[in-house]
């Protein structure tokens, strides 16, 4: 029998959650480009600020096998709640400096990969719960994802414009609660729990050990490599958003457009992710990847060259449109090929890995604006992007059927 609250909870503290992070995402560059008018350290805030994802994630995933799905994801919006409302409460007391939005901004990172991965992970949960099945659900999370960063970046903007940076965090601290308060009137069972009881019932020992993660993601010669192909993926892709664009929009003094092509990246992968249930019924997992690395390697070139900005949209609807099935898709693979009481530490392996190289990239994307211009650097990341997409359909997991 289905029931449809627990999706709509579970997607609305998705939502909420997905609108807050994307309009700090598009601030804090903003804001340190306003008070130190350098892409170098905007590139380096981001870089930095990414490194707690690396370091955190892992133990993340530890915390929801162990404390329990829920009691991470409302822990993990309501210490990120906190950390944004710092912004606005310094600059009023003390001002704002380079080092006081570097530390900020760092604090701010220890939290979200948390949450992020506790709602992944409830996701097998919301599915036995609401009786839908959960490739589709694992679909209609990254649509919603998609759909939450459609809306954020523009509502960012839309605020950057109005009331300024600093008093965008309120806006994104209020957004945390609510995520957090959406999983609190959550009522589902908990599969992983479930899971380690059996398993202590018929006398089989589980593993409850943080190391179990990185053993089966790197056991698993398709997780692996699927898992590598994120981690150079993003390293080359995240900067364009985090550094070049903002950089690129910034000196045209257009927060609009950075806020409007963004938004049309996040319509295409919103839309691909929520066709992710129709797709994997009618074409191979084999086929899909390499429908996904085909489309990304092809729509990266024209945004390369910065045409105007109905064509910027139009590319980066393609790019992320291409991409949006790859999500789902992964998750579906962890969630099949993995016991649901090791699920949050495979997920917290693969987001820190989803943190680990983008930090270098947007350090060394930042440099490169300041030394090569924009354009130059745009074109280099997209050559690099496509040719890893290409190696990577040419490896011996993705040729194998799956």
């Amino acid at each position: 029998m289905r029931s449809n609250s627990p999706l709509i909870l579970h997607q609305i503290s998705n939502f909420a959650s997905g609108i807050g992070n994307s309009i700090v995402m598009i601030t804090i560059p903003w804001l340190v480009l306003e008070e130190t008018n350098s892409p170098a350290f905007a590139g380096l805030v981001a870089a930095i600020s990414a490194l707690p994802g690396l370091l955190i994630s892992p133990f993340g995933g530890w915390l929801v096998d162990h404390l329990g799905r829920r009691a991470v994801s409302i822990g993990a919006d309501l210490l990120s709640a906190l950390s944004v409302i710092a912004f606005p409460i310094v600059a009023i007391t003390s001002g704002l400096s380079s080092i006081s939005i570097l530390v900020i901004a760092v604090i701010g990172g220890i939290f979200d990969p948390a949450g992020y991965t506790a709602r992944k992970t409830l996701l097998a949960d919301v599915a036995k719960a609401s009786g839908r099945e959960l490739d589709q659900l694992n679909g209609f999370h990254d649509g919603f994802m998609g759909l939450s960063w459609i809306a954020g970046p523009a509502v960012g903007a839309g605020l950057i414009s109005t009331v300024g940076a600093v008093n965008s965090f309120w806006v994104a601290a209020a957004l945390f609660v609510i995520a957090a308060l959406a999983i609190a009137f959550l009522r589902v069972g908990n599969l992983g729990r479930d899971a380690r009881e059996l398993a202590i019932e018929m006398g089989e020992e589980s593993d409850r050990s943080m190391r179990i993660g990185f053993q089966v993601l790197w056991n698993d010669k398709l997780l692996r490599t699927l898992t590598l192909a994120i981690l150079v993926l993003a390293a080359v892709y995240l900067p364009t958003e985090t550094v070049v664009l903002p950089t690129y929009f910034e000196g045209l003094g257009n927060p609009s457009g950075l806020g409007l092509v963004i938004s049309a990246i996040s319509a295409g992968a919103a839309l691909g992710s929520f066709g992710y249930g129709w797709i994997i019924s009618r074409v191979s997992r084999k086929t899909l990847v390499r429908m996904v690395l085909i489309g990304n390697a092809i729509s990266i070139i024209p945004m390369a060259l910065l045409p105007q900005i109905p064509l910027l949209m139009a590319a980066g609807f393609l790019l992320g449109l291409s991409w949006g099935p790859f999500n789902p898709l992964i998750s579906s693979l962890i969630q099949q090929r993995v016991p649901a009481d090791q699920h949050g530490r495979v997920f917290g392996i693969q987001t820190a890995v989803f943190y680990a190289a983008p930090p270098l990239g947007m350090v060394a994307s930042g440099l490169a604006v300041e030394s090569f211009g924009v354009g130059n650097t745009y074109l280099v990341l997209a050559a690099i992007l496509s040719i890893t997409a290409i190696v990577a359909l040419l490896t011996k997991s993705l040729r194998a059927s799956f």
